[in-house]
């Protein structure tokens, strides 16, 4: 556990390999879940010879337990920023002080993102997973958010702007089992989400406004310059509905690219829906991560 500067405490996961670590990977996890859905990938990197550290976001799993707080609410003003600056909290109270590797998934794609611009010093590589590009639906949950958090209270949980957000990202696979068929094509994994007790819940109007404000700014062009020059991966489903199958994916390439970084590497995993590191064909998927750490150490 980390205590931050404004005195939220903070779950933290650590893993060390065996001999001298090769690396450092930090893995910020996504919208509705917590950092323990990754400690299988996190034990495979360490195989490798990577130190990883993981967290839970405020709001989120063991972090809103700790604080007593309500889950899917980051903070009363400026949340998504807030979340970014944890990041930076929780890496220097872990003690790094040379560039690092990042990974972001989902919502924690988003965070990543926003992270390489206001603190581009501190990377060495980035690699982004189930991420997507602005679209009208951002800014209209941005106002709607902030029209709720001010009519209902900031930190009520709100199951329009909830369905808003993600009904017509299920509706694409009907029929459909559950509500969270659109995370991945294996039941299996799908089961494994509704069941865990830290996901799946339903965020706060505040939420969904900060969230929105985040995306909408991490696409502008002109904080995309803000990012250094150095490696990324987006790897992403190639059904991933928060993607747009690819098309908000490739979109984020062309924006990369355009901003100056001169190594972006797109990876979309056929046939696959959003949580690719869940899917029947991870083994392959991590293989490719894996696969692009060597090739951007050596």
């Amino acid at each position: 556990m980390i205590t931050l500067n404004d005195g939220t405490k903070i779950f933290v996961r650590q893993f060390e390999p065996a001999g001298k670590a090769i690396g450092h990977i930090h893995i910020l996890h996504g919208m509705a879940e917590h950092s323990g859905r990754y400690v299988p990938f996190a034990e495979s990197l360490v195989e490798d010879g990577y130190r990883v550290t993981m967290h839970d976001h405020r709001g989120h799993g063991q972090t809103a337990e700790l604080n007593n707080a309500p889950f899917g609410y980051f903070t009363k003003r400026g949340g998504f920023e807030r979340v970014v600056d944890d990041v930076e909290e929780v890496m220097q109270q872990l003690g790094v002080t040379t560039p690092f590797t990042l990974f972001g998934h989902s919502m924690g794609s988003f965070i990543a993102r926003r992270y390489a611009q206001r603190y581009p010093h501190r990377l060495q590589r980035l690699i982004i997973c189930g991420t997507g590009f602005v679209t009208p639906l951002h800014y209209i949950g941005r106002v709607a958010g902030r029209m709720f958090a001010y009519m209902q209270g900031d930190d009520v949980k709100s199951p329009f702007l909830n369905g808003m957000s993600f009904k017509s990202f299920n509706n694409k696979f009907r029929p459909t089992r559950s509500d969270f068929d659109w995370l991945a094509q294996s039941d299996v994994a799908v089961d494994a989400y509704v069941r865990d007790p830290y996901c799946g819940f339903v965020p706060t109007t505040r939420f969904f406004a900060d969230l929105s404000d985040g995306i909408v700014k991490v696409c502008q062009l002109k904080e995309v310059a803000q990012m250094k020059n150095i490696p990324v991966l987006l790897i992403s489903g190639s059904e991933d509905p928060l993607g747009q199958r690819g098309v908000g994916v490739f979109k984020l390439a062309r924006q990369l690219t355009a901003a100056g970084l001169d190594n972006v590497q797109v990876y979309l995993a056929e046939n696959m829906r959003h949580e690719i590191l869940n899917e029947r064909n991870r083994a392959h998927t991590i293989a490719q991560i894996k696969r692009w750490l060597y090739e951007q150490t050596n």
